[in-house]
């Protein structure tokens, strides 16, 4: 077992699809990077094109000082209706700093700037912050490139729980085994994972600091321990046990103790996911003859049914604000990612795969991350909540599977 983090092999993304309509955004070149291992300026364009919401306009090599207002004439000609400009300065300690400043070229306005501290070796770090920046000013959303994503390599007989940029670089291994590892969650503030490993020649569920490297068990009691989700506050897991005849749905304390039962069943019960806000834990059920998707209040009661089209219906995944769920259903024998509207039980397909799995939201509900096969071979995805941007992300001549998105930093 490796339990430090180790770097590991680059996930290789494609875009395969754009949202309608783009905002087509200018990035000059950063001002006195080139003393640094890469570009700020190449991280920023990347993640804003990647999003699949802008279009980025060349503007060539020349940097555009941040202390001067940009030829908005020129930079409007070219058509761009945004326009951010930024240096690289050194900063007090071996440190730099780099200021920014994003500009509204038709209103010849600035729509905001900021200054950052950084070291060399955080250049993409700090991309990524920038492309935040600007994805929230000219969206309104929260921008999701520096938050990190989780899953499962395996390589001959060898499974790694692996670490990533939202990128899919600087890919990091936290945990390698000969036996499975399946089901990674992160806990709401990003330090842990909770996942389940068959280390023990049974699944065990486990919670792992990514900062020490250090786990503890969080269930191992007899027969099956599966599916980890954590509640919002961070305090509880929802596991799936076997301890007492087929998988029912409990809750445990993320060190392992205080275990109740919350739902009972004559079926499976399995694939629990709590909502934002706490209230519920949607679950997949058999209970009805067929898997299908419902809820349970978070303290226990009533089960009400959620999903009713179809004969297959599982993974419920509900979306950070609430108002819809991700789950794979089956659709004439194709297993597809499809989004529900939770007000109007209205169901949409969102790909055109046919062995898709493991549904994850990103924390600003806007993608959803999600493992399918490709040739055999198991790869990333991801969708647009609305179907429209698509992206495939692989290692090569790897099985990836089993993704979770990580939560906005804090």
């Amino acid at each position: 077992m490796a339990l430090a983090l180790v770097a590991r092999a680059q996930l290789a993304i494609e875009i395969s699809g754009a949202g309608a309509n783009r905002i087509p955004v200018a990035v000059a070149a950063f001002e006195g990077e080139n003393s640094l291992p890469g570009t700020i300026t190449e991280v920023v364009r990347g993640d804003l094109a990647r999003s699949g919401l802008f279009s980025v306009v060349e503007l060539g090599s020349q940097p555009m000082s941040v202390t001067a207002l940009p030829d908005f004439m020129d930079v409007r000609g070219r058509g761009a209706d945004a326009v951010l400009v930024g240096s690289v300065v050194p900063a007090d300690g071996g440190r730099l700093e780099v200021r920014f400043r994003l500009f509204d070229t038709q209103r010849q306005t600035e729509l905001g700037a900021l200054a950052l501290r950084m070291t060399a070796q955080q250049h993409r770090a700090t991309g990524h912050r920038i492309a935040d920046f600007v994805f929230e000013k000219l969206t309104g959303l929260k921008g999701v490139f520096s938050t990190r994503i989780a899953y499962v390599v395996k390589t001959a007989g060898r499974f790694q729980l692996q670490i990533a940029d939202a990128d899919g670089m600087n890919a990091q291994t936290a945990l390698a085994s000969r036996e499975p590892i399946i089901s990674p969650a992160w806990s709401p503030d990003g330090s842990k994972l909770a996942y389940v490993s068959f280390e023990a020649k049974k699944p065990v569920v486990y919670v792992h600091s990514l900062a020490t490297g250090l786990r503890n068990v969080a269930a191992n009691f007899k027969g099956s321990n599966s599916a980890p989700a954590w509640s919002p506050d961070g305090r509880l897991l929802a596991v799936v046990l076997t301890k007492d005849g087929q998988s029912q749905l409990y809750t445990v304390n993320a060190d392992g103790s205080g275990v109740r039962r919350i739902a009972s069943s004559s079926g499976i019960d399995t694939e629990p996911a709590w909502s934002a806000d706490g209230n519920w834990i949607y679950f997949t059920s058999d209970r009805g003859g067929s898997p299908q998707i419902y809820r349970i209040p978070a303290s226990g009661g009533g089960v009400e049914r959620i999903s009713f089209d179809g004969s297959y219906n599982v993974t419920p995944r509900p979306s950070p604000d609430g108002r819809t769920i991700a789950f794979v259903t089956r659709n004439s024998g194709r297993f597809q990612v499809a989004v529900m509207d939770l007000a109007s039980r209205q169901v949409q397909i969102l790909t055109d795969s046919s062995r898709d799995e493991s549904p994850s939201f990103a924390p600003n509900g806007q993608m959803i991350l999600y493992a399918t096969e490709v040739g055999g071979r198991g790869v990333l995805a991801a969708v647009s909540a609305d179907g429209r941007i698509k992206q495939r992300l692989s290692v090569q001549a790897a099985d990836v599977r089993e993704p979770a998105w990580g939560p906005l930093p804090r």
